[in-house]
């Protein structure tokens, strides 16, 4: 009986067994996970961090950035004194700005350029550059210091970074998958040596710059003797002028701000020791 009823199962069913193998198939082919293209780690992190940099860098990622960019100018660029010394007379009249700086959290870097144009710059990341021919051109130390204290001004406010998104989209260059950082460390190369800052910019840097160096302990009456040096300096444009324009409009807006009975209070106006302290670094 039992055999009679399984082979007219068998007879009136046999659709059954193809559909039963399709079924078996599918599931076995759903249940193994899918073949994708694998991401290294190593790609997704450093997508993320382009990503960061163009919206919210945080300070370790600005140093970062920096420390590429000057690798850039110190190695094609740029070339540094050679004189250790010259370098740490620099950066010790740096270092005791950065600390009264608006912005001291960061580790600053001030080098000297060998170069006898009158220049400073700065780029992101607390990276500072003084040429030789504005060292030479300063009368004393505070008048050095508050070109020193202006760059720094420049670091606390970020203009480079806020600089470098505004060139990224200009260009193209950023998208939602972020900027390769290659490219982010030629903008900032080219933002430190050829990109003037913009009026509003160097307004904020000059205030940043004279609190600084009021608070450091220099002579305030040392910003606006320099910056009027360079003006009446010859009818040429110096490099350093050139880079940062409105400068007549800046030495006003400087007047304004310091107290004349001030102005000429703290370190720094010793003429003589200063040019005495270059000729033992030359």
């Amino acid at each position: 009986m039992f055999n009679l009823l399984f082979s007219r199962f068998r007879r009136s069913h046999r659709w059954v067994y193809p559909v039963l193998s399709l079924v078996v198939a599918l599931g076995l082919w759903l249940g193994q996970p899918l073949v994708v293209r694998a991401i290294p780690w190593g790609d997704l992190i450093l997508q993320g961090i382009q990503v960061i940099q163009l919206s919210n860098i945080s300070d370790r990622q600005e140093v970062q950035l920096g420390q590429q960019i000057n690798a850039q100018l110190v190695r094609s660029q740029i070339r540094l004194h050679r004189d250790p010394r010259v370098q740490q007379y620099v950066d010790s009249i740096g270092q005791r700005l950065a600390s009264s700086s608006s912005r001291p959290n960061i580790p600053y870097t001030f080098q000297v350029v060998d170069d006898p144009s009158v220049n400073a710059f700065a780029t992101m990341g607390g990276f500072v550059y003084i040429n030789t021919g504005l060292m030479r051109l300063a009368d004393n130390e505070a008048q050095l210091a508050s070109v020193i204290g202006h760059e720094i001004g420049h670091v606390a406010a970020k203009h480079a970074l806020k600089q470098m998104k505004d060139m990224a989209l200009a260009r193209g260059v950023a998208s939602l998958a972020g900027v390769n950082r290659n490219t982010l460390v030629n903008l900032g190369v080219e933002l430190a040596l050829r990109r003037p800052n913009s009026r509003n910019d160097e307004f904020e840097a000059d205030q940043l710059g004279l609190k600084t160096l009021t608070q450091a302990g220099y002579a305030q009456s040392a910003m606006v003797s320099f910056m009027a040096k360079l003006l009446q300096r010859s009818s040429s444009v110096p490099t350093f002028l050139s880079t940062h324009p409105a400068t007549s409009d800046r030495v006003a807006r400087l007047q304004q701000m310091i107290d004349p009975s001030r102005a000429d209070v703290g370190d720094g106006l010793d003429n003589a020791a200063y040019q005495a302290r270059l000729r033992s670094l030359s």
